[in-house]
């Protein structure tokens, strides 16, 4: 099965990743046609199973045992990945805002992420669509709105990670669909 791996927290707060060692311990561990995709915790792998829990078990252990820290993944097939790309709400090419995907490993938690997020108003919109946040928020503010801090929060570290669309973009264009 083809996997989609995003990283949380690599290559920022003091955990770096470089993407050869990346692809090399995830070979190590059994994966094939390991492909890493920018420098910011984004590969495309193939696993001999289609179990995404299972491959998300195996991930994490494979990134801990080889990095020494405490690694969360998010795993999706590319088909996933192509419609949270295609499902993003808002317009993408307003000048003025960055688009996101936020994901998680328990869909669940992204609910009670956005439900305690408040009204940002027009400078931070977000759009909980299942297992994915959607978040357009103003250039220059990405760490500063009140959404931005609450999913900065310890709480959330395990469970979320952010994309912006463009990433989440060329990383689907290595899949093979």
């Amino acid at each position: 099965m083809e996997a989609v791996v995003l990283l949380r927290g690599v290559n920022v707060g003091g955990v770096t990743v470089r993407s050869a060692d990346l692809a090399r311990v995830l070979r190590d561990a059994g994966f094939t046609a390991v492909r890493t995709v920018l420098a910011s915790g984004n590969v495309v792998l193939e696993a001999a199973t289609g179990d995404t829990a299972r491959v998300r078990r195996d991930v994490e252990a494979a990134l801990r045992a080889g990095f020494g820290y405490d690694a969360w993944v998010v795993v999706l097939s590319p088909s996933r990945l192509a419609e949270v790309a295609a499902g993003y709400p808002f317009p993408r090419d307003d000048a003025r805002f960055h688009p996101y995907c936020v994901f998680a490993s328990d869909a669940g938690e992204l609910g009670a992420l956005a439900g305690q997020a408040g009204d940002g108003g027009e400078e931070d919109l977000l759009e909980l669509a299942g297992d994915v946040l959607y978040w357009r928020v103003a250039k220059g503010s990405s760490t500063g709105t009140p959404f931005a801090k609450r999913a900065a929060a310890a709480r959330w570290k395990p469970v979320v990670t952010t994309r912006n669309l463009r990433t989440v973009e060329k990383v689907l264009a290595v899949t093979t669909r």
